[in-house]
Formats: C-alpha cells, structure tokens, sequence
C-alpha cells in the first residue's frame, strides 16, 4: 500500500478519535460510559499515529501521540501518557526538535512525579542528545547530562552517572571551563581506580585533568602529576604519564 493510502486512512481513525471524543462529552455520553468511548479514542489516536509512522509523516505521528497522551492523563493513567509522550518525542525527533524535546520533558516530569528516576535519567540523556546535534546548544546539552547524572546518582548508579558526567567534562574543557572539567575527571578517576574493572580507565582520565591543568597553568599541572601519581601508582609508568612529563 502506497503512503498516500495509510494517511488516508490515518486520517480517517482521527476523524473517528475526535467524534468518539466529542460523544463523550455530550449529556447522555457522559451519563453512559465517557470512560470507555475516551479509551476508544485513545486507541484511535495511537493506531493513527502508527500508520502516520509508516507514511513518515513524522509531526502528524508526533501530533497524534501527543493526543493520546492528553486523554490518558484525563484518565489519570499516567504510565500510559508517558509512554506516548516519548512516542511522540520519537517521532518529532525526525522532524521538530524543539517539539521532540518538549514532550520528552513532559513526560520525564511524569515519570519522576511517580518516582522513576532511573527512566527519566534516559530522557534526560535524549534530550541532551537533541541540543547535541541538532540544535547545537551546547550550554542546554550539559544541563540535561547533569540532570540525569544527579538522578543515576541518587538511584546508586555511579557507572550511568559517570559516563553523563565525562560528557560534561568534555563539553566544560571545550568551552575552557577547566575547573569544572578537572573535578569531574579527578572524580571520575578516583571511582575508576578502586574498581578491578575501570582500573585501567583511570590513566586516562588523570591524564585529562592533567591537560586541563596544564591549560590553566604550569605549575599546577606539574603538581598534579605529583598528586596522581601519589593516588595511584600505575599512573607512573603509564605512556600518558610519560607523555605529561
């Protein structure tokens, strides 16, 4: 079936959601089973916003999620908005950034409303992705990657927090934000060197606080060397090390 064909009939399933809705606004629709004729609709929308998927019509998708989500929180099923808000986030994603980020936020402040701050992190993440590459807002991607650091943090998910916070660090040295990027790596680096797993990683990113020393100025670069290499003595032999030196 050609697209044409699917957003016919993507349309008509709205056309059918918004009588389903009106109905059940009216007297009799709300003395007989609004409920019921509001999650018909609700399923309208989503089944519509699917064949707009196939069709690649990507805001029409988006629209019609967004939708969905709006009956299921009148419903106050919450999890179900959510889960098709970040559909409709998806599907913006491809074609309005600013409206994919808008319903990402959405739906994390229903997710950590209800306590999930594992998955509003991810979506946090999203979003900082979004300003990464499309809207090339670099200040806004590393608030989102903060966000969620704070909330893996506060669920005991230090490896999920860490990689945000490199991301952070990165972004802070680009921007000659060196402190900032220097307490992350140092950080980042004294978790890595007491675990047997990251040990190995941990050079590298003393090696990269070093740098962002070395960039305010000398002798604060050479001190922490020292400082490093006293923390963690494979730091020494280390190529990176040598390279400082």
């Amino acid at each position: 079936m050609d697209n044409s064909g699917k957003e016919k009939e993507a349309a008509a399933l709205m056309a059918e959601a918004e009588k389903k809705l009106k109905s059940s606004q009216s007297f009799f629709g709300s003395l007989f089973g609004s409920s019921s004729k509001l999650e018909e609709a609700c399923d309208m929308y989503v089944r519509a916003a699917n064949m707009y998927k196939m069709a690649k019509n990507w805001c029409a998708a988006g629209n019609a999620f967004s939708k969905a989500a709006h009956l299921h929180l009148q419903m106050q099923s919450k999890h179900d908005a959510a889960t098709n808000l970040i559909d409709a986030g998806n599907a913006f994603k491809k074609a309005d950034p600013q409206e994919a980020i808008n319903c990402l936020n959405r739906a994390i402040e229903i997710y950590t409303d209800m306590g999930r701050f594992t998955i509003a992190a991810k979506h946090h993440i999203s979003i900082a992705e979004i300003y990464e590459t499309e809207l090339v807002d670099i200040e806004k991607a590393i608030a989102h990657y903060e966000q969620a650091a704070d909330y893996y943090k506060g669920e005991e998910s230090t490896s999920s927090a860490n990689k945000c916070l490199l991301k952070v660090a990165t972004y802070a040295a680009q921007l000659e934000q060196y402190q900032k990027a220097i307490e992350i790596y140092e950080q980042v680096g004294t978790h890595a060197m007491d675990s047997t797993l990251l040990k190995y990683s941990a050079k590298d990113h003393f090696f990269k606080a070093a740098l962002c020393h070395f960039c305010v100025d000398m002798l604060n670069a050479k001190l922490a060397v020292q400082k490093y290499e006293e923390m963690f003595p494979a730091f020494s032999d280390s190529r990176e090390c040598k390279l400082l030196k």
